[in-house]
């Protein structure tokens, strides 16, 4: 009896010392407040993980760590205060990037393997409020804009105008979720050459637009708001404001997990935190989902928050 009443005391003494241990190693690496608004500003301003390292002296492991902590919970806060939403007119459209390589590039042995070479963001925007209720990270297909319509129908209030390009893969996604409750419009640019393909001012340029020409599919869209132009015009927000979108650098993603953070944690800011020049406010203000600007502190305390309740958590499990 005393040797197993003196074995029970050893072995809580040995898991008090491991919790008390534990919870000091993580006061000792976590970053403070300020730290971590200093990463995630310049993170959301367009700078890559390395030159992140060099400004702030976190390193590289702790970006990351952040970096896919705070995009979680970005995602998770946007999935839940993002609903109702009163547009009434919505534009779609895709960008592309790439992960690890791009898909001409990809090693033989990697080929097929999920998360691995191009990658589209599929994006939604309301040209009245410049919000963007939702986004979808994924491949140019079917099954992508059938999560991507799924998300995105379940956020409206009520029937929307909705325009994409001329992407056929959007037809059978939106009649599936949105039925005839919608007015949906393609509008399809028609671009002549490029001009000479060598050189490198035009090497990623379109060609010239010849004409545009509007499809209406379903419903009665209004012929004078049928347009991708604001969308398309965040395809160039992202790719400033997130290195792993610029072209012809290696800030590239290499792991898609971490590109799907970078844009939540993106979005996060830009719905948020923002101030639009042509609202005056932020998107998220506008659209009656925050009734304040947010600053990258409250993103932060986003994450705080969250890891102060599985603290508590944690401890009465214990």
């Amino acid at each position: 009896m005393e040797e197993n009443q003196h074995h029970f005391m050893k072995i809580s003494h040995l898991r008090l010392t491991r919790l008390i241990c534990s919870s000091i190693m993580v006061s000792m690496n976590r970053l403070d407040m300020e730290k971590r608004c200093q990463i995630v500003s310049a993170l959301v301003e367009g700078c890559s993980i390395r030159s992140t390292v060099r400004m702030t002296g976190a390193s590289k492991n702790t970006i990351a760590k952040l970096l896919a902590d705070l995009g979680q919970v970005c995602s998770d806060y946007q999935d839940e205060v993002i609903r109702d939403l009163a547009c009434k007119r919505l534009q779609c459209d895709e960008i592309w990037s790439f992960c690890y390589a791009k898909n001409k590039n990809v090693p033989e042995k990697m080929k097929g393997q999920k998360g691995v070479g191009d990658v589209w963001t599929w994006t939604a925007l309301c040209p009245d409020t410049k919000l963007v209720p939702s986004w979808q990270v994924g491949a140019r297909d079917a099954a992508t804009a059938y999560r991507f319509m799924s998300d995105l129908s379940e956020r409206l209030a009520h029937r929307v105008q909705l325009t994409t390009d001329g992407n056929r893969v959007y037809l059978d996604a939106v009649e599936n979720y949105f039925g005839c409750d919608i007015d949906y419009a393609m509008l399809i640019k028609h671009y002549g050459g490029a001009g000479d393909s060598t050189k490198p001012e035009t090497r990623y340029s379109p060609g010239n637009i010849v004409r545009t020409s509007s499809t209406t599919i379903m419903g009665n869209p209004d012929k004078e708001h049928v347009s991708t132009s604001l969308v398309e015009r965040q395809n160039l927000t992202m790719r400033m404001k997130m290195r792993r979108f610029t072209r012809l650098t290696n800030g590239f993603s290499k792991k898609i997990e971490n590109h799907c953070h970078a844009v939540s944690i993106h979005f996060m800011h830009y719905n948020f935190a923002r101030i639009h020049q042509t609202i005056r406010c932020a998107p998220a203000m506008a659209a009656g989902v925050s009734r304040k600007l947010w600053s990258i502190k409250d993103i932060v305390g986003l994450l705080e928050t969250r890891e102060a309740k599985q603290g508590a958590a944690n401890e009465r499990d214990y």
